[in-house]
């Protein structure tokens, strides 16, 4: 009966031996890659976790040990055998337990740690320092200039993501306005230029102080814009216009084309999602 419990705490440890292992070779080469508080934190943690469940199974193991030695010989065979039985069935089950208690203790200190959506943003941006970025349909609710004359509205679910690439990027917003010759236009273009800064800023967009309103640019057709990014030559620009991606493709290292639609990629470093905070995630 000993050497039957022995044998089932020594597979424990070499099944814990080996899952530590793993562990620690995942850890160690994360830790080589990204040399951080959190890396040191991690093992820190890890430690920690190893001595409590040494602690843990030590502690069974004992108790174990002691319900063993309070078992009294009984004359009768067929009882020898029923009590045989039992014990053996609660070792099992005893073991089993406890197996399952140390392997749960494992798995919840290596839980993978959910990324705040800063980590995320430079983890896409890569090396990233300048962004150009459309404000139609990535940054405002409204998809054209047209729309734009009625009202602005600064979409509420990026501006999470937008804030931290401020923080991490100079970025320049820039925008289509519609000029007063198309024929289309109902209010002067310095009137909406002032609406676009006005939502812009309503939304906190310029408190973080990443972003002034110097960066925010205006122009009259996508020609305009197009132009804008050539001169500014930043790391990564961000669009809905297939046009204006595909001609920049050649001179702009990273593209991000925000489409409902998800298109095939059409060079290497073009990127699609449906929003920009669906891209980081």
């Amino acid at each position: 009966m000993a050497d039957s419990s022995k044998e089932e705490f020594v597979q424990l440890i070499k099944r814990f031996g080996a899952y530590l292992t793993i562990k620690m070779s995942n850890l160690f080469t994360t830790s080589l890659h990204h040399r951080s508080s959190r890396s040191v934190g991690a093992l820190v943690g890890f430690a920690i976790a190893i001595v409590f469940i040494w602690r843990l199974l030590r502690t069974s193991t004992g108790h174990q040990r002691r319900q063993r030695k309070r078992q009294a010989p009984t004359p009768s065979g067929s009882s020898i055998n029923t009590q045989s039985n039992a014990v053996m069935l609660s070792s099992g089950l005893s073991s089993s337990s406890e197996d399952s208690k140390a392997q749960n203790v494992i798995d919840e200190f290596f839980q993978p740690i959910k990324p705040t959506v800063g980590q995320l943003v430079r983890q896409k941006l890569s090396d990233g320092r300048k962004i150009t970025c459309r404000l139609l349909g990535v940054i405002i609710e409204e998809s054209s200039p047209e729309e734009l004359q009625k009202h602005a509205t600064v979409r509420s679910s990026v501006l999470e993501v937008l804030l931290e690439i401020t923080k991490f990027c100079d970025i320049y917003l820039m925008e289509r306005i519609l000029d007063d010759e198309s024929g289309h236009i109902i209010y002067g273009r310095e009137y909406l230029q002032e609406k676009v800064l006005l939502a812009l800023d309503n939304a906190g967009i310029f408190t973080s102080g990443g972003l002034v309103k110097d960066k925010v640019l205006f122009c009259s057709t996508e020609i305009g814009r197009s132009s804008f990014v050539r001169q500014l030559e930043p790391d990564w620009h961000i669009d809905t216009n297939p046009e204006i991606i595909s001609q920049l493709a050649r001179f702009i290292k990273y593209q991000l084309h925000i489409s409902a639609s998800r298109p095939e990629r059409t060079a290497s470093n073009v990127f699609s999602s449906t929003s920009l905070e669906q891209f980081f995630g």
